[in-house]
């Protein structure tokens, strides 16, 4: 087996490198919209955790920024506990919940599909996170084609 020659890794080291920015930080002209949407099922892949952060991102780059949740994503918006609703079950628990609440606080929209909410899963708007508008089936479509006409950012993702 070949020979170990360098310094173990230890906690507080670069291992790679983090100050060497490729592209300009791009920031949104005035007016300039985005939009993500959230086809994907809680706890399930990365696809969520990461598509909050990059709405929440483009919100500081000062896009007028949205999120529609649909399909399974509907479920992303519900108020989550255990064993009461706020209570962290476990590390990350309230993740989904934490990192929404943040971006409606900082000016983000979300939407949620009703018809995903009750048809689909069998709860309703009750069960939302305060500050989340819920939208019938037919404004999913409306609410993508809005921000396709106002040449917004759009990141789109399924989980499958």
């Amino acid at each position: 087996m070949p020979a170990v020659t360098h310094a173990a890794n230890k906690p507080g080291d670069f291992i790679v490198d983090n100050e060497t920015k490729v592209f300009e930080d791009v920031k949104a002209d005035p007016g300039d919209k985005a939009l993500v949407t959230f086809h994907t099922m809680a706890f399930e892949g990365p696809i969520g955790p990461m598509n909050k952060l990059n709405a929440i991102r483009l919100t500081k780059k000062a896009f007028d920024t949205s999120i529609l949740l649909y399909g399974p994503g509907a479920l992303l918006g519900v108020q989550r506990g255990f064993p009461k609703i706020g209570d962290e079950a476990f590390p990350g628990h309230q993740n989904f919940n934490t990192n929404l609440e943040r971006f409606m606080a900082e000016r983000g929209r979300v939407y949620a599909c009703r018809f995903a909410l009750q048809a689909l899963y069998g709860t309703g708007e009750p069960a939302l996170i305060p500050g989340i508008t819920p939208i019938m089936p037919q404004a999913v479509l409306d609410c993508i084609l809005l921000h396709k006409k106002a040449n917004a950012v759009i990141i789109d993702t399924w989980t499958v």
